[in-house]
């Protein structure tokens, strides 16, 4: 009864400190923002499933057949991309933005609240996403639910809750509208793969996923890095810079290495390339018509 009690009032004292710590009060009672307990409750049984219940459930019963759901559901990743796309070209990377010190707009002007919305959009695709690892869980794929696939779909809305609530906008954004891209990219060629051998000619365009990956997290790094070369760049949220330029940074190593192993010294790809797998954004690009 004391534990609860305390919880209680731990969690009261840290949804007054999130209000009055600058947060926007734009985005206040949009779904899920008003704290970040109930993503994180979300995000825990995310990966309790994804890492015990579910396989347990699995264990003992035969994979499901999820062909026709994944297809509409990667079709559908690939949809909402291009329109988050769009929304970002045209609330200020198109629309004023000088891929520089672009700070937040805080005020209610249309494009403002336009960039603020599709930020949050952003942010709850990132459950909708969750799906893929749910997906490999229901067709027994679990070798392919590594510690960086779940990883990395955990970080992405915990981290974006922030994001949405204390700075919707400006160059923090940039890596967002990037992303958006090679998901219209991946999850193409998941769709497509799903929809069995017929298609695999259209898949020539596979082997540059590598360095489409590349090209994304070098221009994250560099754009953000931008930044710490500014002499007067007051961006309201220096912290969120240092986290989104310390993941690309993170993530263009590791593609380099790779990279570097698969051709540059001209080996056979690593045995995970081999099974139909790449790493991208923590994520992984498998066959998923397996």
């Amino acid at each position: 009864m004391a534990f609860n009690t305390l919880t209680s009032r731990a969690v009261l004292l840290y949804d007054e400190w999130i209000r009055e710590a600058v947060a926007d009060p734009r985005s206040e009672n949009w779904l899920l923002m008003s704290s970040p307990f109930p993503q994180t409750i979300i995000i825990a049984a995310y990966i309790y499933f994804v890492t015990s219940l579910g396989p347990r459930l699995m264990e003992n019963r035969k994979p499901f057949d999820l062909k026709r759901p994944m297809i509409i559901y990667n079709f559908a990743i690939v949809a909402f991309s291009l329109y988050m796309i769009y929304e970002f070209l045209m609330s200020g990377w198109a629309n004023g933005y000088t891929y520089r010190c672009d700070i937040v707009d805080y005020s209610s002007s249309p494009q403002a609240l336009r960039m603020a919305w599709t930020c949050w959009l952003y942010y709850f695709s990132k459950f909708i996403e969750m799906l893929d690892t749910i997906f490999f869980v229901l067709r027994k794929k679990n070798s392919q639910v590594s510690f960086l696939h779940v990883y990395h779909h955990s970080i992405m809305p915990f981290t974006w809750w922030f994001g949405v609530r204390f700075a919707p906008g400006g160059l923090g954004t940039f890596h967002a509208l990037l992303n958006c891209i090679v998901h219209v990219i991946m999850y193409t060629y998941y769709a497509l793969s799903a929809m069995g051998p017929v298609y695999q000619k259209y898949l020539w365009w596979k082997k540059y996923m590598t360095t489409i990956q590349l090209v994304q997290f070098t221009l994250v790094t560099a754009h953000i890095g931008q930044f710490f070369f500014m002499k007067d760049c007051p961006y309201q949220f220096p912290v969120f810079l240092y986290v989104i330029g310390l993941y690309g940074l993170i993530f263009l190593i590791l593609f380099l290495h790779f990279y570097y192993h698969a051709y540059t010294k001209g080996k056979r790809l690593p045995k995970v390339h081999q099974n139909g797998t790449c790493h991208q954004n923590g994520n992984y690009l498998h066959k998923k018509s397996e």
